[in-house]
Parts: structure tokens; sequence; C-alpha cells
């Protein structure tokens, strides 16, 4: 048997994604197992981590596992990726050596690392977890790197809870301003997610520079040609909000600024009006507002907004521990 990971949704069909979705929802009805009985998983963090920490301990824990939690070049030695290097640098040990005597040790490698934000074109590779996916010999989760897989059946999970149906509901997926410039990762899978399951959905965001990484906006396409969505680019506030059903936010850096953030911020400075409030969730239809978290509110949100009733926030940050437990589950019951 092909061992298989969950680096990105864009690698399994929409069928596989439902059952999963179904199989986090049975967790949420009946949390405890024992599905990893005598397993244990590592949990990698190259990035601090509050949510994904936590629910990844406690899944394991709920279905009888065991989880062990690593920071690489603070409770573990430094970690070098790069093939033929000459290791005489602040790296102690190759990621061929780590990935594969962690594989003798457990049963699950879940791995959350952030891109360096200097060079784009070296962080879409996302070398990290693909390093931890080629010489591991058991299953590699995605923790958050340059996507956020887990993040995506959490969210979606709590949309089917509220919506029912997906199908063409339009979601705005919504740039919003942040002091700093932050990671795609939400955004690409969001993007990707929204269209896997067929809803129709708007990218909005303040200018051209602002777009997804042609890799994910080319999959959302796809993915809506496949499941009978639609996906478009607006940059339109009022368009974008009429009638939406789900406004989802999240702030993320131009990636033509990607490592040179200081000519990026007069455009992020001048487009503060981004902000989800109560007079642009007005235009909705009665629609719903979510977020990853951790959220800047009066920055990316209003407190009347995080407050309101269409807030399915913490929701979804509740559902993080239920469709984990259903990718470990999965992952475990292929070995």
């Amino acid at each position: 048997m092909t061992l298989r990971h969950f680096l990105t949704t864009q690698d399994y069909s929409r069928a596989e994604i439902d059952a999963l979705l179904d199989e986090a929802a049975a967790f949420k009805r009946s949390p405890r197992g024992q599905q990893l009985a005598g397993k244990s998983v590592a949990l990698m963090f190259f990035n601090p981590s509050m949510r994904t920490r936590t629910s990844f301990e406690l899944g394991a824990f709920h279905m009888g596992g065991h989880a062990i939690v690593l920071a690489p070049g603070k409770d573990a030695w430094p970690i070098e990726f790069e093939a033929g290097t000459v290791m005489d640098g602040d790296t102690e040990e190759h990621i061929a050596e780590v990935a594969r005597v962690l594989s003798r040790y457990v049963d699950l490698i879940a791995v959350r690392a952030f891109p360096k934000f200097q060079d784009w074109a070296v962080d879409r590779e996302d070398n990290v977890i693909k390093a931890f996916a080629k010489y591991a010999t058991v299953p590699v989760i995605n923790m958050e790197t340059i996507t956020h897989p887990c993040q995506e059946l959490a969210h979606a999970l709590a949309l089917k809870e509220h919506l029912g149906n997906l199908q063409n509901k339009k979601y705005v997926l919504t740039w919003t301003y942040h002091p700093k410039p932050l990671n795609t990762a939400v955004a690409n899978s969001a993007l990707l997610i929204a269209t896997k399951m067929g809803m129709d959905v708007t990218l909005l965001c303040p200018t051209p520079d602002y777009v997804l990484d042609d890799r994910y906006m080319q999959f959302g396409y796809q993915n809506a040609k496949e499941n009978g969505g639609s996906l478009k680019v607006s940059h339109d506030i009022e368009e974008a909000y009429r009638g939406a059903d789900v406004v989802y936010a999240k702030s993320w850096g131009a990636l033509p600024f990607f490592g040179r953030w200081e000519q990026e911020k007069p455009i992020r400075e001048a487009n503060k009006h981004f902000i989800v409030d109560e007079a642009k969730m007005a235009l909705t239809n009665n629609g719903l507002f979510s977020h990853c978290l951790p959220l800047r509110r009066n920055v990316k949100a209003t407190d009347a907004v995080m407050d309101s009733p269409a807030c399915i926030a913490i929701d979804e940050a509740e559902n993080r521990l239920h469709v984990q437990k259903a990718v470990m589950a999965s992952l475990i019951g292929q070995r």
C-alpha cells in the first residue's frame, strides 16, 4: 500500500473530504474512542501555536493515543533541510535522519512550519513538510505551512452545521487590514475548501497585488468547475458583500512585495476600511461570519461582528478538535 499523507486537501477527492467531515461529525457526537490506542504522534512545532497544539494533543488523548510535542531549535536540535549542504552552521542534524528516526518511534508525524517570508519563490515550495513526507515512513500531517488543511476541514464542518448544503452558497473570502504582513496559508486553504464544496466564491481584496498565488487560484478554478461552483476576484466591497451567505475574513501579505514589507505597508495602511463591520454584514443575506483565530478585534472585525449570533468562529475553532481526530484516525487506519 502506498503511504498516504495529509499535506493538502487538494490531494483528496470531494468524496474523501465529505467522508472526513462525516467522521468528524461523528467524533463531535461521541468524542471518546480507542482509534489511537497504543499509538503515538510527534507534533513538530517550528512556530507558535495555541489551538493547533491543544486540539492535536487532546485529540490523540481522546482516542487513546499519546502526543509528543517537539520544538526544533528550542527543546530539540535545529534541523537542516537542504540536500547536499555542508552542515557547519547552526543546524545539528538533517531531516533525513530526523524523519526516519521519528518514524521508528511514532505512528504519525505532524508538522507546523511557516514560510521564512524572505523569498516567495522558495517558500511556495513548502520544503519543510515535503522533506518530512519524503523521508518519513509513517503518515505526515500538515498543521499549517503555506496551507492549513486542518483549518479548512474545521471551517467546512462549521458551515455545514449552520447552512446544510453548501452548493452555490455565496462565499466571500475578504482580505482585512493587519499591522503586519501575514502568511497566505489560511486564505489559500479557504479558497481551496470553499471551491471544493461547490460554493460560489468571491475573493475580495484591495488591489490585484493581493490576489493569491496562481497555483491556488488555478486549483480554485479547477475545483469550482468540478463541483459546480464558481470563483471570481473583486475589489468592490459592496458588490462582494451583497447577498453573501458567508463572509470569511483573513489578512495576508501581498506576494509581489514578499520580503519587502515596508514597500507594501502604505497600501495596507490605506485599506483599513476593509474591516468587517455591521454595515458590511448588513449587505449580506443574513450571512455567517468566521475567522480562523487569533483575531485582532476592531482591526480585522469589530466587536459587534465578533459578538453577534452570525459569528461562528468559536464553532470553527472547536471543530479543529473533531476534524483532526478524523484525519488521525483515517491515517492510522491505513497502517
